[in-house]
């Protein structure tokens, strides 16, 4: 997996899979980049505190 220094993430999915996806987020008025973050913030305090928890040392 290739992972860059941007703040990029590329995935590809099943186009009617990304249709349905994006209606589910205009019903719930959030932007793909909102539900995102919530969502791996979440994930992060859910299943690795440590890492959630750590300060972010890149300057």
């Amino acid at each position: 997996m290739a992972i860059g220094e941007s703040g990029r993430i590329v995935l590809e999915i099943e186009p009617n899979l990304k249709k349905r996806f994006y209606a589910c987020l205009a019903l719930e008025q959030i932007t793909l980049k909102d539900w995102f973050i919530k969502t791996v913030e979440e994930h992060m305090k859910n299943h690795h505190p440590a890492i959630f928890t750590m300060k972010n040392d890149k300057k």
